[in-house]
């Protein structure tokens, strides 16, 4: 697109430094079609840097720009090397140098890379990210694949460009896309045997039977897997293999590697078919290793697998406590619940603590209760045990979405907790600021969080901290303000997917948070991609306000793309995860979402109907009655009833349940609900007849304030049609920032004329013409190239040459006739 001449040169372990300048002469010559570049070069090159001393000034005289990509520059010998990090450092400005190496080649780049006139390109960054994946998925398959499966299928091939390639080529293929990856999710079908293929082709035997033995590990250390399989070579094998095959990746830190999850799954179907004694051993060592080194709870699951049950169980009390509350790792003590015993429970309290804290982080908090009555009736309880305790019961309690039950646990312990683990103080702060915002008090919550007691190793409480920007973010979308919802929750975001995985709960919870603030930004495809494949999760072990949140921008965004049909199937499937759950103001706030999609169309009956299953719902005896539970849903109830006699088209009777509604969301400073009925009740008042286009004033600043973007539209496409026409803005006034102060442009914004790219003039000629162009005399030309003027001179002896001119001003006229320069804008 540039017009740059690319020159490749593949690089070989013979490649002296003479030889080498002599291929980068070849590749210049073919890549530009210059048959005499470098002639001297390839008749007799000199020995060591002056050779390519000498290609590079030929280079920078050349009228022409390029790009050298040095592929495989590991092969290279030393020397060599040298010579192209010599060549890197002292390259022309009409050159740009690719070094395409194995990770562990070095260059002696690493200052250029530091002041960044270098950028390393690695693995991480060559590997596809979610939305990269689903740009690409979308692009090639159209509408044949939902962003579901296609963030399943990212992460079934972990982003590897190839995977991914072959997996659309075979989906493209097919005749049902889900069903293919569907197969390959199962470890069946052809897509999944072509990726395991591909991963595990030309394998050596030796190299197969090493990488089967190391395959039992989760990630692969060099000494470990020298322990593992009692090679002395396991270090140098492991390093080979992973630059020789696209199966091994760094893991985040130091020497660790970690294997694809393809290649580990096949690979592992052959560890099972080997005897059960070399298993077994080959567990035993590893947990040994482990052990040693301070990885506990893999060092159990490893024991356990090798038959050292009581080893094993004596590891998980150990480990898993620290590694839940530290960590978030929550599947992994889950797994452990369902393996150990309910006696060895029994006998170690610490288990029954992390099994207790596990369960109430979900839908199964009925049976963390039984595990904390077991606990307190089989041990000495003190009050810092009772208090932790207390703990458990009200996360179980915030699950189950019992705010009172919650404030009743919680409140007896609320001030000078009988605490000494940071990570408990920690937790009991989360917990005030969340009490806070259950009386509707937004900043409150946050002021408790920055109170919090600050731990002397704050690295132990990353994942506990996170919870803490949870709640702050979670404040944030309360009180309506979804820019700094956004800006607090994607670093946290992208931390937890990297820390725990993109569809562990807390992942998932941070990830409808976020997508709910970025679809109040107006960026459905950047809510939608959050939200890829993890809406199940959430239904079984999100909070219920991230249920609430995910599936209801689920429907919004559905609705947006006029596919109405989906969006009510989402809100159904919302009301069936409140029926599972037992969460009845999950079905609540279902019905009032459908009432208000039904209310956009003026379906009166239809809202009529669901305002009645509300009204039923909370009149029954077995719904909560609790002060803080009725006053989250009562203010649903009356928005369901304004937007029914919205329907109907019954301006004054919708006028009394919008107050109502508004009072409540004014009193719990629920701040974008209150926007949204400002702008129904300036609607309602219109059509009543009445003055109202200062309450819609108001409304429209707030959400302006707020950066809420889509709330007038999401309320009532009759009411955005009426801000619109209303306010006498565009569009745009929602989604532009407010206009700065109008004066003079900066020198910097000034537009100049430009030389084009081209072969006629050489680069310093086409900087030459750049500043003729703009009247510098060849003095002020000098001091702006940091050149003498006597080289100027020369430059513009030269330009009045080749362009035929006899004065500075024709030089840059003809320039712009023969398309040299471009005019500025005006």
């Amino acid at each position: 697109a540039h017009g740059a001449v690319v020159a490749w040169l593949s690089a070989q372990a013979h490649d002296q430094p003479q030889r080498l300048v002599q291929a980068l002469a070849l590749a210049v010559r073919v890549g530009s079609g210059r048959p005499t570049f470098g002639h001297t070069l390839i008749e007799s090159a000199p020995s060591g840097l002056e050779g390519v001393t000498i290609w590079l000034a030929e280079l920078a005289h050349a009228a022409f720009d390029v790009v050298l990509i040095v592929d495989e520059a590991d092969r290279l010998p030393t020397n060599s090397r040298d010579a192209v990090a010599y060549l890197v450092r002292n390259a022309p400005p009409n050159l740009r140098v690719v070094v395409a190496a194995r990770t562990d080649c070095q260059l002696g780049l690493d200052d250029l890379v530091a002041y960044g006139q270098c950028i390393v390109i690695g693995p991480a960054f060559l590997r596809f990210q979610i939305d990269e994946t689903m740009e690409l998925v979308r692009g090639r398959l159209g509408t044949r694949l939902d962003n579901d499966t296609a963030a399943r299928l990212h992460e079934l091939t972990e982003g590897w460009p190839l995977g991914l390639q072959l997996a659309m080529s075979i989906v493209a293929a097919g005749t049902d896309a889900r069903a293919e990856v569907d197969s390959m999710a199962a470890r069946s079908g052809s897509l999944h045997d072509h990726l395991v293929d591909l991963l595990l082709a030309n394998l050596d035997p030796a190299d197969g039977a090493f990488l089967t033995r190391i395959a039992i590990l989760d990630l692969l250390h060099p000494d470990l897997c020298r322990a593992v399989t009692q090679l002395d070579d396991a270090p140098q094998r492991l390093m080979r293999l992973s630059n020789d095959t696209p199966m091994l990746a760094l893991a985040e830190h130091g020497e660790w590697l970690r294997m694809h999850a393809l290649a580990r799954d096949a690979l592992r179907l052959r560890v099972a078919a080997l005897p059960a004694a070399e298993r077994s051993e080959l567990h035993a060592r590893a947990a040994t290793w482990l052990a040693e080194h301070g990885q506990l709870e893999a060092a159990a699951r490893h024991a356990l697998e090798s038959g050292q049950r009581e080893q094993a169980y004596a590891l998980a009390e150990r480990s898993l406590y620290e590694s839940l509350m530290a960590k978030g790792r929550q599947e992994a003590v889950l797994e452990w619940l369902a393996r150990l015993p309910d006696e060895e429970l029994d006998r170690r309290p610490r288990l029954l603590l992390a099994a207790a804290w596990s369960l109430a982080l979900g839908e199964r908090h009925d049976e963390a209760g039984r595990l904390v009555a077991r606990l307190l009736e089989r041990t000495a309880a003190d009050e810092a045990l009772r208090c932790e305790c207390a703990l458990i019961l009200s996360g179980a309690a915030i699950f189950a979405d019992e705010p009172d039950r919650f404030a009743e646990l919680h409140d007896p312990w609320a001030e000078a907790p009988p605490l000494r683990d940071p990570m408990l103080l920690q937790v009991h702060a989360n917990r005030t600021a969340f009490r806070a915002l259950l009386e509707g008090e937004p900043a409150v919550a946050r002021l408790r969080q920055q109170r919090a007691p600050q731990a002397p190793d704050a690295d132990s409480l990353h994942y506990i901290g996170r919870w803490s920007d949870f709640i702050v973010g979670l404040s944030y979308l309360w009180e309506g303000q979804a820019l700094l919802a956004e800006n607090l929750l994607q670093p946290t975001l992208a931390r937890a997917d990297a820390d725990l995985g993109r569809r562990s709960p807390f992942s998932c919870m941070l990830a409808a948070l976020l997508a709910a603030a970025v679809w109040e930004r107006d960026r459905p495809v950047d809510a939608a991609a959050l939200l890829a494949n993890r809406l199940d999760v959430l239904e079984h072990s999100g909070l219920p306000e991230t249920v609430l949140l995910s599936f209801r921008t689920m429907a919004r965004i559905a609705a947006a793309e006029g596919t109405e049909h989906r969006a009510l199937e989402l809100l159904g499937a919302m009301d069936a995860a409140g029926i599972a759950r037992r969460l009845p103001r999950l079905r609540v706030a279902s019905l009032v979402d459908q009432v208000r999609m039904h209310a956009r169309r003026f379906r009166a009956e239809t809202c009529r109907a669901l305002c009645t299953q509300i009204d039923a719902l909370l009149a029954d005896p077995a719904a909560p009655r609790g002060r803080l539970w009725r006053r989250s849903v009562d203010v649903l109830r009356e928005l369901a009833h304004g937007y029914a006699a919205i329907a109907a088209q019954d301006w004054r009777k919708a006028l009394a349940p919008l107050e109502r509604a508004d009072g409540l969301a004014v009193s719990l400073k629920l701040g974008r609900m209150h926007i949204e009925l400002l702008g129904l009740r300036a609607f309602v008042l219109d059509r009543c007849g009445e003055q109202s286009l200062g309450l819609l004033r108001e409304a429209v600043d707030l959400a302006q304030a707020y950066g809420l973007l889509r709330v007038f539209k999401d309320a009532h496409p009759a009411l955005g049609d009426w801000v619109r026409q209303a306010m006498r803005t565009p569009d745009e006034v929602f989604a532009a920032p407010p206009a700065a102060t109008i004066g003079r442009p900066s020198p910097h914004e000034v537009s100049r004329p430009r030389a084009t790219p081209s072969t006629a003039l050489t680069p310093k000629e086409r900087e030459v013409l750049e500043l003729l162009a703009r009247n510098l005399s060849n003095k002020e030309i000098g001091l702006a190239m940091q050149v003498g003027e006597e080289t100027i001179k020369w430059h513009v002896k030269n330009l009045f040459a080749k362009l035929d001119a006899g004065t500075r001003k024709q030089v840059v006229q003809r320039a712009r006739i023969l398309g040299l320069l471009e005019a500025a804008d005006r």
